[in-house]
């Protein structure tokens, strides 16, 4: 059993282009099944972090491939990005 503070400290990597994505900030969770549909992971600053963040890359939990115990492994061929 993982505690989802636990994986907020691990790096999120892009299997597909080697590409470090951030680390987890939020998961979205299904409240009538109670499974977890995907992981948000902040996207990347603009202007050196003075403009805030661009969108959040959602990573539906499919693309999720492995967690390790420092890095969590997706397969994203497109990033989908929310606000």
């Amino acid at each position: 059993m993982t505690k989802s503070s636990d994986l907020k400290v691990r790096d999120v990597v892009n299997i597909v282009d080697g590409r470090r994505l951030g680390t987890m900030s939020d998961v979205e969770v299904d409240l009538e099944t109670g499974k977890v549909t995907a992981i948000i992971v902040p996207g990347p600053a603009r202007l050196w972090g003075l403009l805030g963040r661009q969108c959040d890359y959602v990573i539906p939990w499919e693309r999720v491939k492995k967690i390790g115990p420092d890095v969590i492994l997706v397969d994203m061929p497109q990033y989908e990005m929310r606000e």
